[in-house]
């Protein structure tokens, strides 16, 4: 039984689940020195972001936020 007041679980989108299995399948080669990040980040993170949502490629257009000043 949930305590009152808890989140329930959010569900999680198909694509996301299509890119574990694909990770989980191909482990050993994700793994190896020569998969590096930028690999990493196309094949896994932008696609698990735009799953869920995300303008990983500013689609939108939207300017970068300025730097703050110290």
């Amino acid at each position: 039984m949930a305590k009152s007041g808890s989140k329930q679980p959010v569900p999680c989108p198909d694509e996301v689940v299509q890119l574990v299995e694909r990770f989980t399948e191909h482990r050993d080669t994700y793994q190896r020195l020569t998969y590096n990040e930028t690999q990493v980040r196309r094949e896994f993170i932008d696609p698990m972001f735009t799953a869920l949502g995300w303008d990983v490629d500013n689609v939108a257009g939207h300017a970068e936020a300025p730097e703050s000043r110290s």
